[in-house]
């Protein structure tokens, strides 16, 4: 459905909660990808990867850019999943050596 082709806030609503239900589980899948990586890496400045960061977020921007979406939201939004991936990384990686 188009954002006009709603007939009231409540489908709009159930349409919401349904994306999340995707996003989550794409969030999830990347979580398991985030764990395979972390498996190649072992201190923690190749976690941190602050390079590496700023390619994802850059390209999460153009992407949003190239579909019409906001290239500003989502750089946000992507700024901050990567920088809680990247924590949850570094944890991971602090428990793995003590």
């Amino acid at each position: 459905m188009t954002a006009g082709s709603f007939p009231d806030l409540a489908s709009v609503r159930a349409a919401l909660d349904e994306l999340d239900g995707r996003v989550v589980e794409l969030l999830v899948e990347r979580q398991h990808l985030v764990a395979q990586a972390a498996a190649f890496k072992h201190t923690d400045s190749e976690v941190q990867a602050p390079q590496r960061v700023a390619a994802v977020v850059r390209r999460a921007r153009q992407l949003a850019e190239q579909h019409g979406g906001s290239g500003d939201l989502v750089e946000q939004v992507y700024t901050a999943l990567v920088a809680a991936f990247v924590a949850h990384e570094r944890a991971a990686l602090r428990a793995s050596t003590t």
